[in-house]
């Protein structure tokens, strides 16, 4: 099948089974009854497709030619983006959007028009010939390609007649429509690296109001040929949520975004215009989608495997589209991977991936990313990958859209974590894309993309992006009801400091997302002389990226939802709401004190007061080099740490030489009498900052048998030294 998607040209004729990939039977599309095909060097036929696309456009935009049913949990009140509906039962997906914003309606047409501004996905939108019409307005023919998401399908493309025009309420129109062999019209450029989609009658109706600014009302109809992508792809080019986030909703939100900083309502950030930095998060997504799909006209060649076929390899000797101005002797290297995820919500794991990233970054290839801004050479990191970024990070806003759907950022790595000094004598600056986030944003992909810069960070500085993209394939499922919700160690994972608890809802919220599919790419640049060296180092590095992230995606995973599932377990620890109850019932036992002050006993409500609980609470085994099982999440803080990592973190590590001595004497008291009160003193974080507290509190868990489970300690009004 991959060799199919990569080498194999599909065209809008070919309908074999070999140039389709199809699971298990091939699908004739049920095209409607044909007109008589319209001279293309005659204006009014042209204007006649004009025509019925406006007709057939309107009765979609504010009419029910189209079944609509309006997305539930959009943004409500006066701040909302506007009302958002999509398509239900009908050819192909649709989506349709209105607000209000405060440009002009011919301002509004000029931005609309100019796709490549908002619409992330369109890699070029050629106007091929403009036909002047009445009313001030024209028809133009349209050639537009639009990236794949994910490298699991081929990309699609579209020939199109698209017509402006004003309505008698002095109304402007811009409506779209495909040209094919049932509309009529000419027939448009042949693809090789693309499926022909098709665009039903589709447009904006920008309406003036009185006092300024204009109604929208926008309309995207669509036909993706979902027959042609992989079985387990088809929810995603069937989804009309999915289409209202890229297209519907992006529109709309970049209006509203232009508007503002029209109207001077945004900040302007460290010395830069908005358009610049949007020229910036621009070029990050393009350049990713660029790896991503590394179509053969951009120079791209794919390279041999090495046997396994879980990491795929391309080559670019002749990137000049890419690097400008920046010299290379040599290329541009990516290496990509998508896999399948099961119960993991995108948002979550691209925030995770954005706060935690030494969970699976490396310094030794942060270090080669690095190298190639500068004139120096650096050496191919050794190819046993040593995973883990050894210095801590600091993220940097920089500009973020009205709703917050989108951050730019800079990352700076601190160069103690690096090696070759020499090379790498200040820190290392990443620009950073980090986008879909929002956790109620239906039907949204989340994504995190990021390019090395120099400390110059010029306007025009070479950009070469990795990164992840999370893609929710079930959008049409809706989240189950709060009384099959519970909570467990994995859904409790928090993704960021200070947020207490916020992780727990974010993977509640998002459990109705149960499949996504991740897709991730890393580019390099080589020197020729090193381009198998480079290949090996970057196929091994994604390999241990997929393992971290695999291992990622198990702990923040929502919890097993109905009574069909059997319940998480982790090693060295039972499930958390049962470890939560032995934990209190423990503590009641050995002081005669409440440790969780509630009426219930429920383990769900107890592992919540639990992790919200003010004083820092940990678990750890025993044995004979007690490691950390669990913490809360003010336990997590103090160790700054994730409960992923929690495992590898001793109770030695965290102990100063004092705690250690006194411990050792109070441990047979522990044994003996169930618990033990200690002083104030001093612990350390994984990270080796001193911690201060006013007192500890250690005592044994018991489990339903009465048998020593696990050790438990309270540190009581922590404070970093």
């Amino acid at each position: 099948m991959r060799q199919q998607v990569h080498t194999t040209s599909v065209t809008t004729t070919d309908t074999s089974c070999e140039s389709v990939v199809t699971s298990g039977q091939h699908h004739q599309r049920q095209n409607p009854p044909q007109h008589p095909r319209r001279d293309a060097n005659n204006p009014a036929g042209l204007l006649a497709i004009a025509e019925e696309t406006l007709t057939e456009f309107l009765s979609k935009a504010t009419g029910t030619a189209v079944e609509w049913v309006q997305i539930v949990g959009m943004k409500p009140g006066p701040d909302s983006i506007g009302i958002i509906a999509v398509s239900h039962n009908c050819s192909g997906v649709a989506a349709r959007a209105c607000g209000l914003v405060s440009l002009e309606p011919t301002k509004v047409a000029e931005i609309l028009k100019d796709r490549p501004s908002w619409y992330r996905d369109c890699r070029c939108h050629d106007v091929l010939t403009v036909i002047p019409a009445g009313n001030g307005g024209n028809i133009e023919l349209i050639y537009m390609q639009t990236y794949a998401p994910t490298t699991l399908a081929s990309a699609r493309d579209f020939w199109t007649l698209r017509y402006t025009t004003g309505l008698e309420d002095g109304s402007l129109v811009i409506c779209e429509r495909s040209l094919n062999s049932s509309t009529g019209g000419p027939s448009g450029p042949p693809s090789t690296d693309f499926v022909r989609a098709e665009i039903l009658p589709s447009g904006y109706l920008i309406r003036p109001c009185d006092g300024g600014g204009s109604m929208i009302y926008i309309v995207d109809h669509v036909d993706l040929d979902a027959w042609s992508v992989p079985e387990v792809l088809r929810p995603l080019y069937e989804s009309p949520k999915n289409l209202a986030q890229k297209l519907t909703i992006a529109a709309l939100r970049h209006i509203r975004q232009i508007a503002q900083e029209s109207n001077s309502e945004t900040s302007f950030t460290v010395g830069r215009q908005p358009t610049v930095l949007r020229t910036f998060s621009q070029r990050l997504s393009r350049g990713f989608n660029d790896a991503i799909n590394g179509f053969s006209d951009d120079g791209w060649s794919l390279m041999g495997s090495d046997g396994v076929e879980d990491v795929t390899i391309a080559i670019n000797s002749y990137p000049n589209k890419f690097l400008d101005s920046h010299s290379l002797n040599g290329g541009i290297l990516c290496a990509k991977a998508s896999m399948l995820l099961q119960n993991v919500p995108p948002a979550l794991l691209v925030r995770f991936l954005r706060e935690h990233r030494s969970e699976w970054a490396d310094s030794g290839v942060d270090s080669y990313s690095a190298a190639s801004l500068r004139a120096s050479t650096f050496a191919v990191p050794g190819l046993t990958v040593s995973g883990g970024f050894l210095g801590s990070h600091a993220i940097i806003p920089l500009a973020q859209t009205v709703e917050n759907e989108e951050v730019l950022e800079v990352v700076r790595l601190e160069s103690h974590g690096f090696i070759q000094e020499d090379v790498l004598s200040r820190d290392m600056y990443l620009l950073q894309l980090c986008s879909g986030i929002d956790e109620s944003a239906i039907g949204a992909c989340a994504q995190l993309v990021f390019a090395p810069i120099d400390e110059s960070f010029a306007d025009d500085a070479f950009l070469l992006p990795s990164g992840f993209r999370v893609i929710p394939l079930d959008s049409k499922s809706e989240p189950p009801s709060s009384t099959t919700r519970t909570l467990d160690l994995a859904s409790a994972l928090d993704i960021g400091g200070g947020s207490t608890g916020r992780a727990a809802s974010d993977a509640l919220s998002n459990a109705g997302n149960s499949r996504s599919v991740l897709t991730i790419a890393f580019q390099f640049t080589f020197e020729n002389h090193l381009r198998e060296n480079v290949a090996a180092m970057a196929r091994q590095y994604v390999r241990s990226v997929v393992a971290s992230v695999q291992r990622v995606a198990m702990a923040i995973s929502p919890s097993r939802l109905g009574a069909k599932l059997e319940p998480k377990h982790t090693p060295c620890s039972p499930e958390a709401h049962t470890l939560a109850q032995w934990v209190s019932r423990s503590y009641r036992f050995y002081t005669g004190v409440e440790l969780l002050r509630t009426e219930s006993h429920a383990g769900e409500i107890l592992l919540k007061l639990l992790w919200h609980h003010s004083d820092a609470i940990l678990c750890c085994s025993l044995k004979a080099s007690p490691m950390f099982t669990f913490a809360n999440q003010a336990g997590l803080d103090l160790l700054e740490t994730t409960l992923v990592s929690l495992q590898d973190i001793s109770l030695e590590k965290i102990l100063d030489e004092t705690g250690q001595k006194l411990l050792c004497i109070e441990f047979p008291k522990i044994m003996q009498q169930g618990f033990t009160y200690l002083p104030a003193g001093i612990c350390l974080s994984s990270m080796g900052r001193p911690v201060s507290y006013e007192q500890a509190i250690a005592w044994k868990v018991l489990n339903e048998e009465d048998s020593h489970h696990c050790l438990a300690f309270m540190f009581v009004n922590w404070s970093f030294v």
